[in-house]
């Protein structure tokens, strides 16, 4: 009879001792849920309170006039006719470069020939 209560003593320190450590070990899991929730929270603020930097319109580069443009452009500012030799000095164009333009100008109207190599605006 004593064996029995020495050994009911005993499992009862040992259960008292498996509470304890279930007890701790409660409050360290509580406590690390705590820090893990809150450091949660606070990642999750910045990444929600950022701003994509505002960016700024691309710049557009200047388009370069055609050659059409150009020489149509040199025709419609003189008062006088203007012949193809002057033209090819003012613009750099080679002469077969300037024909094939003085003929898709002539057919869209917007030039006229007063002679052979002679033009004005129409």
């Amino acid at each position: 009879m004593q064996e029995l209560k020495k050994e009911m003593k005993d499992v009862i320190k040992d259960l008292k001792k498996l509470t304890r450590t279930a007890e701790r070990m409660a409050i360290k899991l509580e406590k690390l849920e705590k820090t893990s929730t809150e450091k949660a929270k606070k990642a999750a603020k910045p990444a929600t309170a950022k701003k994509a930097p505002a960016k700024k319109p691309a710049s557009r580069k200047a388009t370069k006039m055609s050659a059409s443009d150009t020489i149509l452009n040199i025709i419609k500012n003189r008062k006088t006719p203007i012949d193809t030799v002057t033209l090819k000095n003012k613009t750099g164009f080679k002469d077969n470069n300037i024909r094939m333009i003085v003929y898709r100008l002539k057919k869209r109207g917007e030039i006229k020939s007063v002679r052979k190599g002679v033009y004005q605006r129409a």
